[in-house]
């Protein structure tokens, strides 16, 4: 956990992010996707995988993903911006979401 408080880690990983690139990239690269918090740093994410769910991480590749503009009759708004972790686990490392890890 190199430095970083329990606390800190527990609030970085968001959610597992589930869709049909995520499991593609899943398949092909031993990868798992993750929404995380905005000020999220690699190594703390890296830290948070590594606590979370007992897995090694060999490397984390991090995305800011733009929010999107929505129209409502007149009125325009603004999807808030979030991050996207892409976090590439060790040969033989596993986390599998629909067994409820």
């Amino acid at each position: 956990m190199s430095g970083f408080s329990q606390e800190r880690l527990m609030q970085v990983l968001l959610a597992p992010q589930i869709s049909e690139k995520a499991t593609y990239v899943a398949d092909k690269n031993e990868q798992v996707v993750f929404k995380v918090a905005s000020t999220a740093t690699k190594p703390e994410v890296k830290a948070a995988v590594e606590l979370l769910f007992k897995v090694e991480v060999k490397s984390v590749q991090i995305a800011n993903v733009k929010g999107k503009v929505k129209r409502f009759g007149k009125m325009t708004g603004r999807r808030k911006d979030w991050k996207k972790a892409f976090v590439c686990l060790k040969p033989g490392q596993e986390i599998n979401f629909a067994a409820g890890e």
